[in-house]
Formats: C-alpha cells, structure tokens, sequence
C-alpha cells in the first residue's frame, strides 16, 4: 500500500511540475517570411507584387506581436522593392536591416552599389 501512495504522490508531484512549464517566447516574429522568400526563389508561386503584399502584412502583425523581425527580413523586401522599381523604398528597407543588424551593413552597402552600377548602364 506505501508503495501505491509514494507512486501516486510521485506522478503527481511530475505532474504538476510539468503543467508550470512553458513555452520561451520566440526573440523574432517570421510570420509569412518563409514563404515569401520561398516564391521569390521558385519564381513560380506569387509575383513581386504580391510577395511585397505579403512581407507588409508580416511587418503589420509583427508589429501587433510586439516581436521584432527577424534579421534578413527588411533586406529581402528592400530587394523586392529595388525589382518592382521602387528604388526609394529599398534604400529604406536597406537601411532599416543595417541600422537594426549593423553586421549586414558591408554587404547591404555591397549589394546597394552593384544595383546603383545596374542602374547606370
């Protein structure tokens, strides 16, 4: 019978131990991001516009999470932006991802002279 209670009491001991666990709240919110960057490489799926469409409703409900967004994420729709001509509107994006991740700074100013040169041609 001792034996009973002390498994008893041990289960639900584990029990009520697991129930207080929870979950770590994630350090950024993806949302759409995946599956927008997924269309951009397939080239199949969705068109420029609507994978910006898309990134803006990630950016909109990430803003209502209160999370940031994840590191790449102003940087992809500034490029979508640079294809759909708004070239004003990937400037920002650019330097919104360096402000936010100073170590994509090299590259993004890389990438920012390489479509300047395109532009120039």
């Amino acid at each position: 019978m001792k034996q009973i209670q002390r498994l008893l009491l041990l289960l639900t001991t584990a029990a009520s131990l697991s129930a207080c666990v929870t979950a770590p709240k994630p350090l950024y919110y993806h949302g759409e991001q995946a599956e927008a960057v997924y269309s951009y490489l397939k080239a199949d799926d969705l068109s420029i516009s609507e994978q910006i469409l898309l990134m803006e409703q990630t950016m909109q409900n990430a803003s209502s999470t209160g999370l940031p967004l994840a590191p790449g994420f102003h940087a992809h729709l500034g490029m979508l932006y640079f294809e759909s001509g708004n070239t004003s509107g990937g400037i920002e994006q650019f330097e919104i991802e360096k402000s936010l991740f100073p170590e994509s700074s090299k590259y993004l100013d890389y990438l920012l002279a390489q479509l300047q040169g395109s532009d120039a041609k």
